[in-house]
This record gives structure tokens, C-alpha cells and sequence, in this order.
């Protein structure tokens, strides 16, 4: 546990954009899981109206840092070639 007021302080606040974070990361898995599963199903045309979907909640994750620059890259990448290479 924190010991100093500073400390006390950071672990409520880290407490906080937990939260924030975790919803960030679960929208983001949430758009991604559903492409794949639209790819695995044949329904492509589902999966490439959802694409854009996915790139925006995959930018806002590596935004507020939740996720890094090139993860986010590699994740948008692999959705694009997967829904590609489907078709």
C-alpha cells in the first residue's frame, strides 16, 4: 500500500483511469472479435462495414496509450489482410 500523501494520491487516481482503460481495451476487443467472427462466418461484407469501426476504437486505444503505436498498426493491419484474404 501507498505510505506517503503523493503515493496515496497516484494509487487513487491510477484507480480511476483504470476503469477508463479497461473500457478503452474492451470496446477495441470487442470490435476486433466481432470482425473475426463475421470473417470465420463468411459474412465479409458485415466484416469490412465493421473495419472502420475497428480502426477508430484500435487509434483511440494507442492514443491514450492503452495499446503501442505499432501494436495498434499490426492490429489494423492483420484485420485488413485477414478480411482480404477471406475474399
Amino acid at each position: 500500500m501507498p505510505i506517503t500523501r503523493g503515493a496515496q494520491k497516484a494509487h487513487r487516481s491510477s484507480l480511476r483511469k483504470r476503469v477508463f482503460n479497461l473500457r478503452r481495451k474492451g470496446a477495441m476487443n470487442d470490435v476486433v472479435k466481432d470482425i473475426r467472427k463475421h470473417v470465420a462466418g463468411g459474412k465479409l461484407d458485415e466484416a469490412a462495414k465493421l473495419l472502420p469501426a475497428a480502426h477508430k476504437a484500435i487509434d483511440k486505444a494507442a492514443k491514450r496509450g492503452i495499446i503501442k503505436e505499432n501494436t495498434a498498426a499490426r492490429k489494423k493491419s492483420r484485420l485488413a489482410a485477414a478480411i482480404k484474404r477471406a475474399k
